[in-house]
């Protein structure tokens, strides 16, 4: 796990309520304090979704909802001269994402070995934070896909030219 302080939060904010570069991944929770405190659970409610609707809006092999059909709901909460008190978003890859970066990563872990690959965004005293996180369902002995992990974080958050330092 890495943690990294993001120093541009006015920026960052624009990137995570305004534009799509997290859009591809899922929403696993998010927790919004304004004057009321929001917590949204991402997972999807299969019965409310038809098979054709679940189809259609591709969310058929997906146990919680893609980051980017949120992301208006979150600015709608956000917006405005005051800043929320706090809040936490916790994204995590899709399944096709999931598997494009084990992939990408060269190690021999399965998806299926692995419960999430996470982002975790948090806002608490003023302080704008990300950490990166894995949770496995099995034992892995070895951490090399951890550390491919928050060099892809690192790498994501460089490409989108979003200022950090590392904690």
């Amino acid at each position: 796990m890495k943690a990294f302080q993001l120093t541009e939060q006015k920026e960052f904010m624009n990137l995570l309520l305004r534009s799509d570069i997290f859009d591809n991944f899922l929403l696993s929770e998010a927790s919004v304090h304004t004057a009321v405190k929001y917590e949204i659970d991402g997972r999807l409610n299969p019965s409310f979704f038809s098979d054709e609707e679940r189809s259609d809006q591709q969310l058929d092999d997906l146990s919680h909802m893609p980051y980017g059909r949120l992301r208006p709901i979150f600015f709608e909460l956000i917006k405005g001269r005051t800043a929320p008190t706090s809040f936490q978003f916790v994204l995590m890859l899709s399944p096709s994402n999931l598997k494009n970066t084990l992939h990408a990563s060269g190690t021999a872990i399965s998806p299926s070995d692995i419960l999430g690959v996470y982002l975790n965004i948090l806002y608490q005293n003023e302080t704008l934070m990300l950490t990166t996180g894995v949770s496995y369902r099995v034992f892995i002995p070895d951490n090399s896909f951890e550390r491919e992990w928050e060099k892809f974080t690192i790498n994501f958050l460089k490409r989108n030219n979003i200022v950090f330092s590392e904690i």
